[in-house]
């Protein structure tokens, strides 16, 4: 036996593995629970994984990556990783997914996502489920932000979701014909939440498996800005349809809405298009436009991805005075010009999923 694996523990192992990203986002494979066993035997190491993924380029890379960072360890090192194909998304037809990660009873599962936040990602998911729902549409709206839930304030309701006695189910909150489920709902009021790893993906789980969603055409998944834990357990085990990435035209939301496209093409989750939100400003007193964050960047950055841009959504008083009051413009004043972006997002992107239906 080596001398020096007379002291190695499985918590030395770990901290190695620690410092391995996976490919994509900023948190690492163990804080992931990519790590299912460590096996240190007399003079070897033997490490196993378990990751769902349709890019081989992905384990290739963890996998070459965890080597070297237990490189010296021990005088054998293996590491071995179980790759599971991720589900197929339910079709337009509404016929079920291939595997166990489909929502019963939802078609289509759109993950609204930034980069970075302040960039309006949640004022966007809001009224363009408002936008779909009046399209004639079933809809649902699950806010995933766990740490900064605001879907209750913008529909106005600190209403408490509620089990059912005979399912268990979680009824979701019900407003402006939207069946909606927040983090928010379950705190009081100004209440932080307190959650790491293990939590999160629990909640996470809890919003998206054990909600009554019922039937739904849409549901529209609000969440958290960046690349971490909530939304990896989103890909590896929901099967979205798309995702709508929400930017502003200056380079600095540009960079970060990168990543968040680099993301969902690593797990093999299409990306619909782009959104740019405050795209403009339209002066009420003369109608004169001003660019605040540039001008231009959101069709550049489309264009060089390869996808549409969906919308590009100038800033509006009355869209964030009806946000704060609970009132989404979507809703309660559906003819507006404010209210038009959002009805002609919600068009465009179903459009693109009906095309990509067809491509199937």
């Amino acid at each position: 036996m080596l001398p020096f694996m007379a002291t190695l523990h499985e918590s030395q192992v770990l901290e190695r593995l620690s410092g391995v990203r996976y490919p994509g986002f900023s948190r690492d494979i163990v804080s992931f629970g990519l790590v299912k066993k460590v096996l240190i035997e007399e003079g070897s190491l033997s490490v196993q994984m378990s990751l769902t993924t349709g890019d081989l380029k992905v384990p290739q890379k963890i996998k070459a990556d965890a080597e070297a960072a237990l490189h010296g360890l021990a005088a054998s090192v293996t590491v071995r990783i179980d790759v599971q194909a991720p589900a197929q998304p339910v079709g337009a037809t509404g016929s079920p997914a291939l595997s166990t990660t489909a929502i019963e009873g939802v078609k289509h599962i759109i993950a609204v996502a930034s980069g970075k936040g302040g960039v309006g990602k949640s004022t966007v998911a809001a009224n363009l489920a408002v936008a779909l729902e009046r399209s004639g549409a079933s809809v649902g709206l699950c806010d995933c932000d766990l740490y900064g839930p605001s879907i209750g304030l913008m529909f106005g309701t600190q209403q408490r979701p509620f089990a059912d006695s005979e399912t268990g189910k979680i009824q979701p909150v019900e407003r402006y014909g939207l069946r909606l489920m927040s983090m928010g709902f379950l705190l009081e009021d100004g209440a932080p939440a307190v959650l790491r790893g293990p939590m999160v993906t629990k909640y996470t789980q809890q919003f998206l498996r054990q909600v009554d969603w019922g039937d739904l055409d849409y549901l529209v998944l609000d969440l958290p800005p960046g690349t971490g834990d909530i939304q990896l357990t989103i890909v590896q085990t929901v099967a979205l349809s798309g995702a709508l990435i929400v930017t502003t035209p200056q380079e600095v939301a540009l960079i970060d809405a990168r990543k968040a496209v680099s993301m969902f093409h690593k797990v093999n989750v299409p990306v619909l298009g782009l959104a740019e939100n405050m795209s403009y400003f339209l002066c009420p007193s003369d109608g004169k436009r001003y660019d605040i964050f540039g001008n231009g960047g959101g069709q550049r950055e489309a264009d060089r991805l390869g996808v549409p841009l969906l919308a590009q959504i100038p800033i509006d008083i009355a869209t964030r005075e009806a946000g704060d009051q609970g009132l989404p413009v979507t809703a309660v004043a559906p003819e507006s010009e404010a209210a038009g972006y959002f009805v002609k997002l919600a068009k465009s992107l179903r459009q693109v999923l009906e095309k990509s239906a067809e491509a199937q």
